[in-house]
């Protein structure tokens, strides 16, 4: 993964460039520009967790075609920005407050090129308001970085919850930063009746040409499957 800043006034939106390739094709090759402000909260930057998912969307690509994916807590979109240049129709979703994290959104939408795939909603984690109850069918749920906070444990897992009894053949899938051996979502998942397995990041950058240091920028990045509970 090759990866680009313009820009170095943090009172000014930057642009971040992602590349991702294939080992086995080398003319097959998709860039990703990330509109970012470096000076901004949680969903104006693009955190480590996000090129990780990126990377993983990137390796399941022939299976995203023509699929209903929503991005949770989608901030900066590099994730969904991916899903949606591999041909899945996308719901990028942040907080319902957050409105400059929505507009950014757009703007990744806009400045890839995709903003004819992808749909722009409020959602706040652990509510049930409007946009989520109207929700076309969805067939894969992912977030990057989104346990970042153990307050926000319970609301996530809770949306995830009635996504996923709303549309039982789909998984979330997300992107997990190690920040303390004391955090844990594991009681709420037995509570909104959920199960959880661990995906190998390592197997899946070995197929690729990036490097796992470089790609995870050297923090302990985890990528989870969360299903409903059988």
């Amino acid at each position: 993964m090759d990866i680009n800043s313009i820009g170095t006034d943090s009172s000014k939106p930057t642009h971040k460039h992602f590349f991702f390739s294939c080992p086995d094709d080398p003319a097959e090759t998709l860039a990703v520009i990330i509109p970012e402000q470096l000076h901004a909260s949680y969903g104006m930057y693009t955190w480590p967790c996000a090129p990780v998912l990126a990377w993983y969307l990137w390796s399941q690509r022939p299976e995203l075609v023509g699929k209903h994916i929503i991005e949770l807590g989608a901030g900066t979109s590099l994730p969904g920005v991916v899903a949606a240049k591999c041909g899945a129709n996308v719901t990028l979703s942040d907080c319902s407050r957050f409105t400059k994290c929505l507009e950014n959104c757009r703007t990744s939408a806009v400045t890839n090129g995709v903003n004819d795939k992808v749909k722009i909603i409020g959602l706040t984690w652990g509510t049930f308001e409007p946009q989520l109850l109207k929700l076309e069918p969805v067939d894969l749920i992912i977030s990057s970085d989104c346990f970042y906070d153990p307050a926000v444990f319970e609301p996530i897992l809770m949306t995830v919850s009635y996504l996923l009894e709303k549309n039982p053949s789909a998984s979330f899938v997300c992107s997990y930063k190690e920040r303390s051996s004391d955090w844990s979502f594991e009681p709420y998942l037995s509570k909104w009746k959920l199960c959880c397995k661990t995906l190998e990041v390592g197997s899946i950058i070995s197929s690729s040409v990036v490097d796992v240091a470089e790609l995870t920028q050297d923090n302990t990045i985890q990528l989870f499957e969360i299903n409903r509970a059988s």
